[in-house]
This record gives structure tokens, C-alpha cells and sequence, in this order.
């Protein structure tokens, strides 16, 4: 069963594109405006998916609907305890949505140690949708979504959407299996089991451009003349990043 990365009607985990760095009253990436809440029958969620490199920010906002039975049905995990304090001090005030946490660092968090969170105990049976957003700080974070994923998806119709994992660290080697043996299995594992819905990677220097993706589009690489995007690429498989780099844009 796969992962979910957008707000499609799936029964696998979706995932949403690189982390950058938004504008605005940021915590971990998560842009918010003061004036927004979204815990509202109807509300804009700024610039929740941001495409990018982590230098140059670009953004989508989503305008959702959110049906009234929303707040029994869906939990949303931030990465750490402390950004679900945040949140309740901010976008999410007075909200009635369940908000949770992946994992809670402790004093030993340097040395790799944090508290662990065991993700079934943490899970109601009334939870149909899971929502993560930017797992990616901490090379843990990531390990407790698969978690979250055997023990609460997995053969159920619930669904699992990811928000900005920053996967392609995971997919390239990164992380040396020497030292993160359990993070390099997920390139195995996790990640051939999610459906990306949304995905921007920018690429600068001579040959600049873009990788792309929309749901159920194809993977499509962009080239970028005189701040004009043109698409000379198309397949239906997404390409590495060192592909599309080395092979496909300075051969455009």
C-alpha cells in the first residue's frame, strides 16, 4: 500500500516536495501568518508545499475546504513536542484539530539520543487521515513515519500524506548506510511505496531548470531561458536528480 503526498483520494502515503526556507513567521519551514488560522470552515494554508533548493523560495497556497467532521477524522504529527506547543500558539489556536508528535528530543539529543514515541499508542481508531509535516530536521524523524506507516496503515484504508520530507537526501546516499543503515533501507523500504503528487527541485548555474511533477502527470524537466520555463523532457518514472543534472538539461 502506498504513501499519500497530496490531497488526492488514494490509499497510499502522498508526498510533497523538498523543504525550503518560506517567508513570514516561520517554525521548521512552516510558513504562517499572524492573521490566519486554520482551524476556519474554510481557509488558505500558506505555503505549506515549498519548492525549492533551500536557498530560493517559491510556494503554493492551498485554499481547503475542510468538511465538518474533519477534526475526528484527521491527526496531524509535527516533527518534535515543542512544535506542537507552537502551533497551538499560533495558526492552530483554539483549533479542535488532534495535533500530535513524532518524537521528543531529550537533553542527550547531540549525541543522537531523543525520546521515543511508540506510533500505535498514539493512534485512535477513529484516524482515517495522518498528515506529517517536514520530517526531515532529525535523521529519526523520518524512521518514526515508517513506523507511523506499518502500524497504522498498512493494510487499512487509512492514508498517510507527507509534507516536504526531503527525500532526495534519503534517495541519493546522503545519510552513508555505514552510519544510518535504517535510514539508507528506506530508499528500499518507504520510499518506493509513496506516489509523489507534488515535487520542484530547482536546478541554477549553466544549464538551469526544473524538475517537476503534478499528480497524475508525468515527471517532466523544465529548462530555464531568459526566466521562461520550456519542457523538454517526459517520463513516466521520476529521474535522479544526477540524471537530470548531468544528462537531460545540458543536452537540451
Amino acid at each position: 500500500m502506498p504513501l499519500l503526498s497530496s490531497p488526492t483520494v488514494s490509499s497510499s502515503p502522498l508526498l510533497f516536495s523538498s523543504p525550503s526556507k518560506p517567508q513570514g513567521l516561520t517554525y521548521r519551514g512552516l510558513g504562517i501568518e499572524k492573521e490566519k488560522n486554520v482551524c476556519s470552515q474554510r481557509t488558505i494554508l500558506p505555503r505549506l508545499i515549498s519548492a525549492g533548493d533551500g536557498k530560493s523560495g517559491s510556494s503554493v497556497e492551498y485554499d481547503v475546504p475542510f468538511p465538518s467532521d474533519y477534526t475526528q477524522l484527521l491527526q496531524q504529527f509535527f516533527p518534535e513536542a515543542s512544535e506542537v506547543t507552537f502551533a497551538r500558539k499560533s495558526a492552530f489556536g483554539g483549533c479542535s484539530l488532534k495535533l500530535d508528535y513524532l518524537t521528543k528530543p531529550s537533553f542527550f539529543e547531540d549525541f543522537g539520543f531523543v525520546s521515543k514515541v511508540k506510533m500505535a499508542d498514539r493512534v485512535k481508531p477513529e484516524d482515517e487521515l495522518f498528515i506529517v509535516g517536514y520530517p526531515y530536521f532529525n535523521v529519526n524523524e523520518m524512521l518514526v513515519v515508517e513506523e507511523l506507516y506499518k502500524e497504522a496503515v498498512v493494510n487499512t484504508s487509512r492514508k498517510l500524506i507527507i509534507f516536504n520530507g526531503e527525500l532526495d537526501r534519503i534517495r541519493s546516499g546522503y545519510y552513508p548506510p555505514f552510519f544510518y543503515p535504517k535510514l539508507g533501507a528506506l530508499s528500499q523500504t518507504l520510499l518506493p511505496k509513496m506516489e509523489t503528487v507534488y515535487y520542484i527541485h530547482n536546478f541554477k548555474g549553466r544549464n538551469a531548470g526544473v524538475l517537476f511533477r503534478c499528480y497524475p502527470g508525468p515527471w517532466k524537466v523544465l529548462r530555464k531561458v531568459r526566466n521562461k520555463y520550456y519542457s523538454v523532457h517526459e517520463q513516466e518514472d521520476m529521474p535522479s536528480l544526477k540524471q537530470v543534472a548531468l544528462d537531460i538539461l545540458p543536452s537540451t
